[in-house]
C-alpha cells in the first residue's frame, strides 16, 4: 500500500515509519501538524519544526498543516492535511506512532474512515520495556526534547534513550507511575538517527526553557 505517515520527528512516529516500510508498504509523504497549542491533546510540539530536515534526510516529501490545537477543532485541520496528502500522493493508508492512547487512535480511525483509508498502527499495544529495547537494537538514536512530571528535572532534557535510561524510566514508573514510553506525555522526543536516515543529524544548538516546577523543554539547532 501507499502509505503517508503522521510524522513529529519523535521516536514512535518515526519507529512506526520504519515498521511499515519492512512490511514491504510505500511510503509517499510525511504529514506533520505544527500546533500552536504545547498542551495539544493530540500533537506532539517540541521540536516539531525540525521534522523538515529528518524528511530531507529519508528523502521523502513533507505536508505541513497549522493548528491553533484546539481540543477536537484541531482534528478538522488533521482531516484537510489527510485529505491534501491522500489527492496528492494517491494513498491508500495512513501510518500512526499510537501506543495506547484511545483518544487518539479513535479519532485518526475516524477521520481514515471518512476519507476511505485503511490506518495503520504498528506500535499498538506493544509492551513498552520491549520497545525500548528495539530501539536501540534497530539502531535508533534518540534524545528527550521535554520533561513534563514529577520527579523529571533540567537534568534529563538532551539525554539519550539508551540502556541506562531504560534501566531509571523503568523504575521511575514502579515509584511514580510514569509511563515508560511516555506515553502519558510525561515526556517526548526526537530522533537524530536511524536505519530511514541517509546520515545521522547534528545538534549544533541547544537551550532548555523552564515552563514549570517539573516542566522543561528543550530547544534545538540541528544540521
Amino acid at each position: 500500500m501507499k502509505l503517508g505517515v503522521l510524522f513529529s520527528g519523535g521516536k514512535d512516529s518515526v519507529y512506526a515509519t520504519y515498521l511499515a516500510k519492512k512490511e514491504g508498504h510505500e511510503i509517499s509523504c510525511l504529514i506533520t501538524i505544527f500546533s500552536e497549542n504545547k498542551g495539544s491533546f493530540m500533537f506532539h510540539t517540541p521540536t516539531i519544526s525540525k521534522t523538515k530536515i529528518q524528511a530531507e534526510v529519508m528523502n521523502l516529501p513533507l505536508i505541513v498543516q497549522r493548528t491553533l490545537g484546539e481540543k477536537e477543532d484541531e482534528l478538522i485541520d488533521l482531516k484537510k492535511v489527510i485529505k491534501k496528502a491522500k489527492e496528492r500522493y494517491g494513498l491508500d493508508g495512513i501510518v500512526t506512532g499510537a501506543l495506547q492512547s484511545v483518544y487518539q487512535a479513535s479519532r485518526i480511525q475516524k477521520i481514515c474512515d471518512e476519507l476511505d483509508l485503511e490506518c495503520i498502527n504498528p506500535l499498538w499495544q506493544k509492551n513498552e520495556e520491549e520497545y525500548l529495547k528495539e530501539l536501540l537494537e534497530n539502531k535508533f538514536e534518540i534524545i528527550l526534547t521535554g520533561v513534563f512530571a514529577y520527579p523529571f528535572d533540567e537534568s534529563w532534557v538532551f539525554r539519550k534513550i539508551d540502556g541506562n535510561f531504560i534501566k531509571e524510566i523503568l523504575e521511575l514508573n514502579k515509584r511514580y507511575k510514569i509511563h515508560s514510553a511516555g506515553e502519558g506525555g510525561e515526556f517526548e522526543t526526537f530522533v537524530l538517527n536511524c536505519p530511514l536516515f541517509s546520515r545521522s543529524l547534528e545538534i549544533i544548538g541547544k537551550e532548555v526553557i523552564q515552563e514549570g516546577e517539573n516542566s522543561f523543554r528543550g530547544e534545538l539547532e540541528v544540521k
